[in-house]
């Protein structure tokens, strides 16, 4: 079967692309609010574009009413953020997280998720998570007829569990992505893992 993009609307060429460019990974981003708490949201539109110097991509489209959302805002007035990498067991509050709430309405707060200090760096980290980037707002740019948010993080340091580091047979250092066990994003409410695939209802 052949999909025509020209024929398509944008929500139908939206679903298209988020049921075949799979699995995507998910970065889960913390920001820091005007108030001084946090603001948890994923992003599955998410990748590596460059490693010199090391650069991390999100693309962040608009709230329901079509004001930017709170991650764009906070990174683009506070400029750092920490994407995270989320595993089969957070599944659940991760999307949960997608809900769209009033600016300066934690997530973290209504989930009941802890923090701990990133070594280094002025913002936290989630403390379930097994990989965590802290990032510097790189660049900003608007795309797009709905005036996507392209943005560009400078990749600053890289926390990753030690019980997911190991050595090799020449004695370097190998990140065991099963120990891991990372989401990938699918589409509708459908997560890969290491094992299967895994469903969560999207919030209303």
């Amino acid at each position: 079967m052949y999909f025509d993009f020209a024929e398509f609307s944008p929500n139908q060429a939206y679903f298209t692309m988020t049921q075949t460019l799979v699995p995507r990974p998910i970065a889960w981003v913390l920001t820091e609010n005007a108030a001084g708490d946090y603001n948890l949201a994923p992003f599955s539109y998410f990748n590596a574009v460059c490693s010199d110097p090391p650069l991390v991509m999100l693309s962040i489209g608009r709230k329901p009413d079509g004001s930017p959302k709170d991650t764009r805002v906070n990174i683009e007035q506070r400029g750092h953020f920490v994407a995270h990498i989320a595993h089969r067991e957070q599944a659940k509050p991760m999307t949960e997280s997608s809900a769209t709430l009033d600016y300066g309405d934690s997530e973290l707060a209504r989930l009941g998720l802890d923090t701990v200090p990133f070594q280094g760096f002025g913002l936290p980290r989630l403390a379930d998570c097994r990989v965590a980037f802290a990032c510097e707002r790189y660049e900003i740019r608007e795309i797009g007829n709905a005036r996507q948010t392209l943005l560009l993080g400078l990749v600053k340091s890289v926390y990753v569990d030690d019980a997911a580091v190991t050595t090799d047979a020449k004695g370097r250092t190998k990140i065991d992505a099963a120990r891991i066990d990372p989401l990938g994003r699918l589409g509708g409410g459908e997560y890969s893992t290491m094992e299967g695939v895994v469903t969560v209802p999207r919030p209303a």
